[in-house]
């Protein structure tokens, strides 16, 4: 059922910080996989002012019931004060992969 699994895009300032977040959330088995992806060119409104950075994005494969539980912990540990926790559902995939998900998560 691929409706129990999300992907979420979390973004990190920096390389180091996103890779003791992605070890935290698999190690914690919040996750199943944390890709990262850098650098990320992100250019945004932040307090008033047109921002632009260098970023590196998580892409984070998980259920969906595991979603608020993880998100909590991210903010928890993310150095910024408004983090990017977003998911989206997986709608499709392929069952040995989701499988695989469903077994390295709890």
């Amino acid at each position: 059922m691929p409706e129990e699994f999300c992907v979420a895009f979390v973004t990190v300032g920096k390389a180091d910080e996103a890779a003791r977040l992605a070890e935290t959330l698999v190690g914690e088995r919040l996750a199943a996989c944390c890709n990262l992806v850098r650098p990320v060119q992100s250019i945004y409104r932040w307090e008033g002012e047109l921002c632009r950075g260098e970023e590196t994005l998580m892409i984070i494969k998980t259920r969906r019931s595991l979603f608020e539980k993880m998100r909590a912990r991210i903010a928890e540990l993310h150095s910024y004060s408004v983090p990017e926790i977003i998911a989206l559902p997986i709608v499709a995939g392929h069952a040995p992969y989701l499988d695989w998900i469903r077994d390295e998560t709890t």
